[in-house]
């Protein structure tokens, strides 16, 4: 059984910084396209940002670009987003989402494209 686990939510001012983490039982995280999405209240889940499995492609929605920062460490079996210069629109429950499917930038963006999801974090950014 595969599970997804993300942590590192809370509670940021604007301009602040958090760092979710993501980690996969029983799997590497290496195995899999690792993608981040989130939903704010009222509105649908939409695309934050992924990394294949090689590692070598990573793509950014326009949204988040040059503020969010996707790595990942294999010792640790773990894949981060690191959320900086944050806005209050950044407020909503991230979810982390893993991929063994092939993966390319089309496919990386696409939820459906996922097979398992976390549970979702909490992420709040006050102005």
């Amino acid at each position: 059984q595969v599970q997804v686990v993300e942590s590192g939510g809370g509670l940021a001012q604007t301009g602040g910084s958090l760092r979710l983490s993501c980690t996969i039982s029983t799997r590497p995280v290496s195995r899999y396209g690792m993608g981040w999405f989130r939903q704010a209240p009222q509105k649908e889940r939409e695309f934050v940002g992924s990394m294949s499995r090689s590692g070598d492609l990573i793509v950014y929605a326009d949204s988040v670009k040059g503020r969010f920062t996707i790595s990942r460490d294999n010792d640790n079996n773990t894949i981060y987003l690191q959320m900086d210069n944050l806005i209050p629109e950044d407020t909503a429950i991230y979810y982390c989402a893993a991929s063994a499917y092939p993966t390319g930038v089309d496919a990386l963006q696409d939820p459906k494209r996922y097979n398992f999801w976390g549970q979702g974090t909490q992420v709040t950014v006050s102005s």
